[in-house]
């Protein structure tokens, strides 16, 4: 047995059903627990009051107190975290470190380096799955390959899933094994790391395992809905976890365990969802130049246009169609959008604007609360398709008949765009449609107090299609719209 170990935290914030710290406190006699505020990563962010940076100090504040109850503690520093952990781990004078495996490219080279650099001290690295029910080589082909079709993949996850891969780690049972920091540990403010307070509570998103507690189990008195209501934003019908699987505040082995377990339509679908999930952390692993490249790298021929001021009515949710404006408006107010309307306001970017897949990868990038590059790269990739298992490139949503389709009353369309609150429901979706007197009446002139559509959704089609078979060729097949 170890004399000491290190559990580094990073996107595993809970003291529970968590492998590294399962494995190091039955591995080692003493283990400590720390935390890095990624400098690299905190200074590339565009601004200094971030909700994600808000959202982890928080729930770092509640894993301390709860680390404390069990005899340990959270060490947490600020600084480029390859230094940081090799720093500490020899100032701790460990055996080993523990962390769980991470599949993005660049923190896949941070652990790289990081193993190398305390192997030249004697100490080991050791990596655990924890945010995936499958990673590694666990879900293949039957030729050995990873699947790039989700339905496959799907149908051989599902296969292989057995009660144990969603069985809890049972940390307290040795617990016992866990050691106070030596400096008394702690969080630092937003303002010790140079960040600034943000609107957490006014959106209502309470951080850490007690608001991811509290979120599930509001979702699960309405999971056997989910599959009937998951696609009307205006419907409270997602489980809105996605922030708490983002930064482990919840296990997915408990989420997926419980849908898994629970049958029928809703927990169905949902727990596809989550394997959608897997599928995008996969993806990104064995495919590591996706970041930068399309998946499909015939795709990497297409040439976008450029457009800066429709790049702007999109970001800025003016583009005269209101249920983009409308998703657009709740991304800015909110840090988080509807999946439905992500894969709208998508399609609308690529297919509409023609503009390149990248520009609003890093919007999303930006604003999303819930971030995750593997599945915001593979959503934006899905839209564009440029993507593994992508929507194909003639078919193009119609933001129009989405918006019929997805939110009929036009309930979501009004709370986000208010300008259009008195125009009827026959009108809502294209209200430049309305007469000048019908305008008049719905005390909204359009081009005046809403904008005239930027681009005409069946001419901005025909470019699309022109734009993807200059590379890919005639599809042999009559283009369709969804």
């Amino acid at each position: 047995m170890l004399e000491s170990a290190l559990v580094w935290f990073r996107r595993d914030l809970r003291d529970y059903d968590h492998a590294a710290l399962y494995h190091a406190l039955k591995s080692a006699r003493r283990v400590w627990c720390a935390f890095v505020f990624d400098s690299d990563i905190l200074e590339a962010l565009p601004g200094r009051s971030d909700r994600r940076v808000d959202f982890i100090r928080e729930s770092l504040a509640e894993l301390h107190v709860a680390l404390q109850a069990k005899g340990g503690g959270l060490m947490v520093r600020h600084g480029p975290a390859a230094a940081e952990i090799a720093a500490l781990a020899r100032q701790l004078g460990v055996a080993a470190v523990f962390a769980n495996r991470d599949y993005e490219p660049r923190a896949k080279a941070r652990d790289a380096a990081v193993a190398a650099d305390l192997e030249r001290d004697g100490i080991a690295l050791h990596l655990f799955k924890d945010q995936a029910v499958f990673d590694g080589d666990e879900v293949l082909t039957k030729g050995g390959t990873p699947y790039t079709v989700f339905t496959p993949y799907k149908n051989c996850w599902l296969g292989k899933l057995e009660d144990f891969h969603v069985r809890p780690y049972p940390v307290d049972r040795y617990s016992g094994h866990l050691a106070p920091p030596p400096d008394g540990g702690g969080v630092p403010s937003l303002a010790d790391i140079g960040f600034l307070p943000t609107d957490l509570e006014r959106i209502g998103v309470v951080p850490g395992m007690s608001g991811g507690a509290a979120r599930w189990q509001d979702f699960r008195q309405r999971l056997e809905r989910y599959a009937e209501q998951r696609d009307f934003p205006a419907v409270k019908g997602v489980s809105y976890l996605s922030v708490y699987l983002r930064f482990g505040c919840l296990s997915i082995r408990q989420l997926a365990g419980e849908a898994w377990r629970s049958g029928g339509p809703g927990a169905a679908t949902w727990l596809s969802e989550l394997i959608w999930r897997d599928f995008y952390f996969m993806v990104l692993d064995r495919f590591p130049q996706l970041p930068d490249g399309c998946f499909k790298p015939e795709f990497d021929r297409v040439l976008w246009d450029e457009a800066p001021a429709l790049l702007a009515a999109w970001r800025e949710g003016r583009t005269g169609y209101p249920l983009v404006d409308a998703a657009m408006r709740q991304l800015a107010q909110t840090g988080w959008m509807h999946n439905r309307l992500r894969m709208v306001v998508a399609s609308f970017l690529t297919k509409d604007l023609g503009l390149d897949w990248r520009l609003g990868e890093q919007h999303f990038a930006d604003l999303l609360l819930d971030f995750d590059l593997s599945a915001n790269n593979g959503g934006w990739q899905w839209a564009a398709s440029t993507g593994c298992d992508a929507q194909p490139w003639f078919r193009i949503f119609n933001p129009i008949t989405q918006s019929e389709k997805f939110d009929p009353q036009g309930r979501f369309i009004r709370r986000y765009v208010p300008e259009l609150a008195g125009v009827p429901d026959k009108h809502i979706h294209a209200p430049w449609r309305m007469a000048p007197l019908e305008q008049q009446a719905a005390g909204v002139i359009i081009g005046r107090d809403y904008p005239a559509p930027v681009v005409d959704h069946n001419l901005a089609r025909q470019r699309t299609l022109a734009r993807f078979e200059a590379v890919k060729g005639k599809a042999g097949k009559e283009a369709a719209a969804e």
